[in-house]
């Protein structure tokens, strides 16, 4: 079976800032993919470039089988994209806004609305209230509908979660979860690394480059350093002091303890608590610790930066 998107040297710069950086990549039919990056990373850029919305300095892609600049008609009839920002049409209603974008794609909420019931459901007793005066979570959910009411073989998401309440989150994914089971292939873009895990793959970008392309699991199994979580009662002075021991490699912030990646896997925790212990660090403690998609994803991007 064909890939449902095919990228190949992507390249893009606004005012010669690179943006994107000879992007290369593919996302299999019925995958839930996630790129994952902070703000400016290049997130949007990439989507917009892929919905036709956008065109590439040079390299090209594949979607749905259509070549993004020759065939960008076909592409905008069978895709589906809601962008980081909430764009439908504010002074329209629920309703209106739904079965406006159902007769674009020639089609109605009746004939798709299993497809969106789960969401649109939440928000039908609302119909008549414009979409302008509707919460975050209520603007989230009508975006979304109206991304799938012509039933899309592609959904593009721009970090569709982006000041959401948990709630609301846990319900989008949940959403993404059903259509894929649908056979709908899923492009989503976030910068929380949480999300990461509830992807098929992913792909880390900073500054336009791809760091990794993986499974989670594939990215946590190819960090082969070692990893220290520490704590004490002073974590700013903590961290200091960690970055000065001439075997740990990077130390950082991580919740309420300090993850420390050491430059020799033969050194250990207990080299360090040996080490703090003579700096007077008090209620010390230090454990090894299995690294998370975004321990790598720091360590990836640190190792770019160089």
């Amino acid at each position: 079976m064909k890939n449902a998107i095919e990228i190949y040297d992507i390249n893009k710069s606004y005012k010669n800032k690179p943006a994107l950086k000879n992007i290369n990549l593919h996302v299999e039919p019925g995958e839930i993919f996630g790129l994952i990056g902070p703000d400016g990373a290049g997130k949007t850029t990439l989507i917009r470039i892929l919905t036709t919305l956008l065109l590439a300095d040079s390299g090209t892609a594949i979607v749905n089988g259509s070549d993004i600049v020759k065939d960008y008609k076909q592409i905008r009839a069978t895709v589906g994209y809601m962008p980081g920002r909430f764009s439908l049409y504010q002074d329209l209603t629920v309703e209106e806004n739904m079965n406006l974008f159902a007769k674009i794609f020639g089609t109605s909420i009746a004939e798709n609305y299993s497809l969106v019931a789960d969401i649109y459901s939440q928000i039908e007793p609302f119909k008549d209230r414009q979409a302008g005066q509707l919460s975050g979570g209520m603007k989230q959910k009508l975006a979304l509908s109206c991304a799938l009411i012509h039933k899309p073989d592609v959904l593009f998401l721009d970090e569709p979660t982006t000041g959401v309440d948990p709630v609301s989150r846990k319900e989008l994914w949940d959403m993404l979860k059903k259509l894929k089971n649908e056979g709908i292939t899923v492009f989503v873009s976030t910068a929380y690394m949480d999300e990461a895990t509830l992807c098929d793959r992913v792909a880390l970008i900073q500054d336009g480059v791809l760091l990794s392309v993986d499974s989670v699991d594939g990215i946590i199994d190819s960090f082969k350093k070692k990893l220290i979580s520490v704590k004490s009662d002073d974590i700013y002075r903590l961290i200091g002091d960690l970055r000065k021991l001439d075997f740990v490699e990077k130390a950082y912030p991580f919740g309420d303890c300090v993850h420390t990646i050491l430059l020799d896997t033969n050194e250990d925790e207990a080299t360090i608590m040996s080490a703090l212990e003579t700096l007077k660090h008090n209620n010390l403690s230090a454990k090894q610790v299995i690294p998370t998609v975004e321990d790598c994803f720091i360590d990836l991007m640190e190792n770019h930066n160089g």
